[in-house]
């Protein structure tokens, strides 16, 4: 869609997929509005880590070109930490090699096997985007607003009745019940935020067929250990072993964790899928609906490449 035509779009969902799509399409001089049911605080991305990394998404072919481009964005927006959330950190991919990962990886700059010094163990470092969400997510929505955007408190139903030309799909997990997509899934995420004792890198140590992992993640506000990633599990409630549990495996790794005092418990539910959601579909009266959903645990991470995507379905619906 050329710069400067008019349009009326509504992005459902004011998660970081929804606010960044609404940010792209704005941005294009598209008149949209963010419908979405709570304020951007309160979605699932707030509870996230959240460093940059395909993790839990498929289809891989897509998800690397997707990843790279966002990785290109955060990377400028690193240049003003304090005013976009987004930093440049070092930190290690614990139990991962090069070749276990797909072609873009090879395209990510610095990214090399780990010295001895830098783990115990194979693993990757890496010197990647770490996002602060409790910045973030409100410069999103500030830029989007500045864009000429607006962002209302709706709940939503039944997506054909949402009253515009074009409606963008960003809830997430909700699709499940609002497409219906019955093969949308939740991965729940455990995390603990404790002082941070000194620590100024991150690591991860994943197994994907696990249902845990060990990672932490340095943030202005305290540092983030996670984690679990537990399929088809809808509760809310932090549980107090799994909260042990986490600290226990971070501690292993580095011990100074195990003393460091308790700032809170999250949980997150990730909105998993075989694989992303990335189509446009023709509505009764020949409205549109663009689909971006079933970003796993990678939404930060393809953001903005799912969010230019989704803008090049939107002007495909105004031919």
């Amino acid at each position: 869609m050329e710069s400067g035509v008019r349009g009326d779009v509504i992005v459902v969902g004011g998660g970081v997929i929804g606010l960044t799509t609404a940010v792209v399409l704005a941005e294009r001089g598209i008149r949209v509005r963010v419908w979405t049911r709570e304020p951007v605080e309160l979605t699932t991305s707030a509870v996230a880590g959240a460093l940059w990394w395909p993790y839990r998404i498929e289809p891989e072919a897509l998800v690397g070109e997707w990843a790279l481009q966002s990785l290109v964005v955060y990377e400028e927006l690193a240049t003003r930490p304090e005013e976009t959330g987004v930093r440049m950190v070092e930190g290690v991919q614990g139990e991962t090699r090069l070749d276990e990962l797909g072609p873009w990886a090879a395209r990510v700059p610095g990214l090399r096997s780990a010295r001895a010094e830098e783990y115990a163990g194979r693993g990757l470092w890496a010197r990647l985007p770490l996002i602060d969400m409790s910045t973030h997510l409100p410069w999103l929505r500030e830029r989007f607003l500045r864009a000429g955007g607006t962002v209302e408190e709706q709940s939503v139903t039944d997506l054909s009745e949402v009253p515009a030309a074009v409606v963008v799909n960003c809830t997430g997990l909700d699709s499940l019940d609002l497409v219906p997509d019955r093969s949308v899934r939740p991965v729940r995420g455990q995390l603990v935020v404790v002082e941070n004792p000194g620590i100024t890198t991150w690591l991860t140590s994943v197994d994907h067929s696990a249902d845990t992992s060990t990672y932490f993640f340095p943030q202005p506000g305290g540092l983030i250990l996670g984690g679990t990633a537990e399929e088809d599990a809808w509760s809310m409630t932090p549980d107090p072993a799994t909260a042990e549990a986490i600290i226990a495996r971070c501690a292993a790794i580095r011990p100074e964790i195990a003393g460091a005092r308790v700032l809170e418990h999250r949980v997150g539910l990730r909105p998993s899928r075989p694989a992303v959601r990335l189509e446009r579909q023709v509505l009764r009266g020949g409205r549109v609906l663009v689909h971006n959903y079933g970003h796993g645990g990678a939404g930060i991470t393809v953001a903005w490449g799912c969010a230019e995507e989704a803008a090049e379905l939107v002007g495909a619906g105004w031919g």
